[in-house]
């Protein structure tokens, strides 16, 4: 596997950069093919109903992954921090305690989330229409949520240790399998929405076999051991609390993209109905290209800066979020002009009523319009987490959708109708993106202007 996190400290800023941001970016995309394959599959051979079924379950999906994503933020930034100070004894017990809860965590929460989905799907925005999709769909999807789980936990340590590309290589091959078992299943046979359940859940098993397979490097390096005839380890309180807290930052950005499909749900159902929720879906689906090459290159910072900080660089640190912030305008300017121009072919993919394209095209360029501007605001937010100052990285990340967008999505509704929402999008990039330029250099002001000093 090769065990090597001094690159951190060796390799030029720009290439560590992007040696860990591409993997990260192609990573997050192919891990969102399972949702957008089963939507176009679903969309194309069942109807728009079932993209409004698959709009309503995405929350809980989104749920779910937030709780892995959770522990692997905050697992893999202890790793790469240890690391860096030199702590393989450290490493060892972030690593073990991370696992364990995981495995906790995503078999008791999907499990109780299962029991009560029959309410849970009315109040997440399900009609008489949509409810018997969205249940057939989502039951099945409870049963990958340790999967996934384990994937991105195990690949999130193997990028803290030095190795970014096994997260790719895994979603890579799953999504291919998704794709695969869609065509056979939703497609071919007619299975129906459950057809892309089961496809979607099947292809995150291989996945979770696969990282496993990679992840024995790790194991016989730190002599992990986890079976019952060794007693497993118990849980380090104080360690879970720091993960967690290094983590809680991540979890709110991926639970805030929940919470604003729970808000737009029920906002758009009652002024748009199922039309309403299937272009939301829709666009949402389509902007994530753009969202996933800015998370992708702010995380990718994550373990450069926590290393760096870990061994004292702090020179390395500032060139390292510098190029961040460059690199992440850049590629996520080039994504939006892609899908400015494009948007019409991109949501055909999704959509085969002419009547929701034209509408559906608008929106979409309404909310992608400024999104590059909030590279400053998510490398902010890893960089917080980097250097052990979780609190400031957990408020900055409430921000943008939950304190900004959801009032002004309520508020523009009432205003202007459904395109008031689509207009909270870029009106909230705005604000979030000036609110973390001025939070970046009041931090460094003191220290070393990280943006306003030349590169």
């Amino acid at each position: 596997m090769g065990i090597n996190p001094k690159i951190f400290s060796d390799e030029k800023t720009y290439r560590v950069l992007l040696r860990f941001a591409i993997p990260a970016i192609f990573s997050l995309l192919v891990a969102e093919l399972y949702n957008m394959v089963d939507t176009v599959f679903v969309g194309q051979c069942i109807g728009p109903n079932a993209i409004g079924a698959l709009t309503v379950a995405f929350p809980i999906q989104r749920f779910l992954i937030a709780l892995a994503f959770l522990i692997a933020v905050g697992a893999s930034t202890y790793v790469s921090r240890y690391s860096g100070e030199n702590e393989p004894k450290k490493v060892k017990q972030t690593i073990i305690n991370s696992i364990i809860l995981t495995i906790i965590t995503l078999t008791i929460i999907p499990a109780i989330l299962f029991l009560f989905r029959g309410t849970l799907l009315y109040k997440l925005g399900a009609s008489e229409v949509t409810f018997g999709l969205t249940n057939d769909y989502i039951s099945i999807i409870f049963i990958g949520a340790i999967f996934q789980g384990i994937t991105i936990v195990c690949s999130y340590i193997m990028t803290a240790l030095g190795n970014s590309k096994i997260g790719l290589y895994a979603n890579s091959l799953g999504a291919f399998l998704n794709i695969i078992v869609d065509y056979i299943l939703v497609a071919e046979l007619n299975v129906g929405i459950s057809g892309a359940a089961i496809a979607t859940v099947g292809s995150q098993f291989v996945a979770m076999l696969f990282v496993l397979y990679k992840f024995r490097d790790v194991i016989k390096h730190f002599e992990l051991k986890l079976s019952l005839k060794d007693n497993i380890p118990k849980l380090d309180t104080a360690l879970i609390k720091g993960i967690v807290a290094v983590g809680f930052s991540t979890f709110v950005i991926e639970i805030s993209d929940a919470i604003v499909a729970v808000v737009l749900n029920n906002l758009l159902i009652t002024r748009g109905g199922d039309a309403a929720i299937i272009i939301v879906g829709v666009i949402t689906k389509i902007s994530m290209f753009m969202f996933i090459a800015i998370i992708g290159i702010s995380s990718a910072m994550q373990p450069i800066v926590a290393f760096n900080y870990g061994a004292r660089n702090f020179d390395r640190v500032k060139k390292t979020v510098k190029a961040s912030i460059k690199t992440v305008t850049i590629v996520s300017l080039a994504f939006g002009v892609f899908l400015m121009y494009f948007a019409p072919q991109m949501i055909s993919l999704f959509l085969t009523d002419a009547n929701l394209l034209p509408e559906a095209v608008s929106a979409l360029r309404i909310v992608i319009s400024l999104l590059p501007l909030v590279g400053f605001y998510y490398v902010g937010i890893y960089y917080y987490q980097a250097i052990n100052e979780a609190k400031k990285g957990f408020r900055l990340s409430l921000f943008r959708q939950l304190i900004v967008f959801i009032p002004l999505a309520i508020v523009f509704v009432q205003v202007f109708g459904i395109v008031g929402a689509w207009i909270a999008y870029p009106v909230s990039d705005l604000i979030s993106a000036i609110v973390a330029y001025t939070l970046l250099n009041s931090t460094w002001k003191d220290k070393t202007d990280i943006i306003t000093s030349p590169a």
